[in-house]
C-alpha cells in the first residue's frame, strides 16, 4: 500500500510540473531582442544562421542562435549574451572582457578561446587546449580546471 501511495504521489508531482517545463520553439532572427540582433551583426555578421529558438520558462525566457558552422550564442531575455561557443577559430576578441583578454594574452598567448560563459557569479573561459578558467565579477582568476 505504501508503494502505491508513493507511485501515485510521484505521478501527480510529475504531471504537475509538466506545464513548467521549457517551451523551446523556433523563431526568426528578427524576433530576437534588439541587443541580441546588434550583437550578432557586430560579431557574427558574416556567418549564416542555421536556426534561432526561444526557450520560455515559468518566469523567464532565453534565446539561442546556432550557425551552420556549428557555433552558437545564447542570450538572456534582454538580449545580453550568456554563452558564446565556436567550433573552429576563436571567440571574437571584442566579446571577451579586457581584463580577461589581458590575462589570456600574458599567460596563454596564441591559445584560441573556444567558449565563454557569463552568469551572475562571473565568467568561465574554455580554451582550445582543454583548460577551463573561471573568473569572478572583478575579473580575478578563481579556478583553473585541466
Amino acid at each position: 500500500m505504501k508503494k502505491i501511495i508513493v507511485i501515485i504521489a510521484t505521478l501527480l508531482l510529475v504531471a504537475g510540473l509538466a506545464p513548467v517545463q521549457a517551451d523551446d520553439r523556433p523563431i526568426a532572427v528578427t524576433e530576437l531582442p534588439a541587443a541580441a540582433r546588434q550583437f550578432l551583426n557586430t560579431h557574427f555578421g558574416d556567418m549564416q544562421v542555421a536556426y534561432a529558438t526561444v526557450d520560455g520558462h515559468l518566469f523567464d525566457k532565453d534565446y539561442e542562435v546556432a550557425f551552420t558552422n556549428g557555433s552558437k550564442v545564447e542570450f538572456d531575455r534582454n538580449g545580453e549574451w550568456k554563452e558564446v561557443e565556436v567550433r573552429t577559430g576563436s571567440i571574437p576578441a571584442a566579446i571577451i572582457p579586457q581584463q580577461i583578454r589581458q590575462y589570456l594574452d600574458q599567460n596563454y598567448p596564441d591559445t584560441p578561446v573556444r567558449q565563454i560563459d557569463r552568469d551572475r557569479r562571473g565568467y568561465e573561459v574554455k580554451l582550445v587546449n582543454g583548460l577551463e578558467l573561471e573568473f569572478n565579477n572583478n575579473f580575478a582568476l578563481i579556478k583553473i580546471d585541466y
